[in-house]
């Protein structure tokens, strides 16, 4: 691709994306478009073969942007603050771009698009593992805090500007997270907490950083050190004996 070419992908996904922000996608038409750039409708189609592969790169270009912006975030000592902030962050992304969101989440864009933000929601939901304050295990938190996320953002976006409660997110956020989160006093104060429960809490956070035992650890000795961790990690606690 010449210079030149590159220049005209740039300003027709640069043009649309200012279009879809405005008034979304019926805001973001082939003439419009092409208005908007400068351009041919035949050039769009020869960059993008159709519209709906031109919304797909500019929701992966846009969501791509925000993802590295996100990576560079230095991480405080409180993996839980972290988290709680990634969650902030992806809501307010959604809704500042509801278009592109809309196509990052509901089909309209390659999946592999969002394969990034889910690396980095697995990063800090891990780094909570480590800290022991992981009740379940890293992919299935992450799956749940994304699921989550993304319904509450969709939620939010289709809610009139002026109908929206943005306290919803933070009751949705800390609803999950009391979920899949472990008090930070449990090992000191639950003194009538099961057993189980605290052998599960330590096995997801020793689990967490089991793949950092591969000079100490053979490959099967590592597999087989997984399993038991997570069949830890799924006891159920004792009932208590009937009076």
């Amino acid at each position: 691709m010449t210079g030149k070419s590159v220049e005209v992908r740039e300003r027709i996904v640069r043009a649309t994306a200012e279009l879809l922000g405005q008034g979304g996608r019926e805001a973001a038409s082939t003439r419009s478009v092409s208005a908007a750039a400068g351009v041919q409708a035949p050039t769009i189609y020869r960059h993008f073969g159709d519209m709906q592969g031109l919304f797909s790169a500019v929701a992966r270009e846009t969501f791509a942007a925000y993802i590295q912006q996100k990576a560079t975030h230095e991480t405080s000592a409180d993996p839980l603050e972290d988290l709680r902030r990634g969650w902030d962050n992806h809501v307010a992304f959604g809704l500042t771009n509801p278009a592109v969101y809309g196509l990052m989440y509901s089909g309209g864009a390659d999946p592999s698009a969002l394969r990034d933000g889910q690396a980095i929601l697995q990063r800090l939901v891990s780094r909570v593992a480590q800290a022991g304050r992981l009740r379940v295990g890293v992919f299935q938190a992450a799956a749940m805090i994304a699921a989550a996320g993304e319904g509450v953002t969709l939620s939010l976006i289709r809610t009139p500007p002026q109908e929206r409660d943005l306290h919803l997110s933070i009751a949705v956020r800390e609803a999950v997270l009391g979920a899949v989160i472990t008090s930070q006093d449990q090992d000191s104060a639950c003194q009538d907490q099961a057993e189980t429960a605290r052998v599960a809490v330590r096995a997801v956070a020793l689990h967490a950083v089991l793949d950092g035992t591969s000079t100490t650890l053979s490959v099967a000795e590592r597999q087989l050190m997984g399993e038991w961790l997570e069949r830890l990690t799924k006891i159920e606690p004792t009932p208590p004996a009937e009076s």
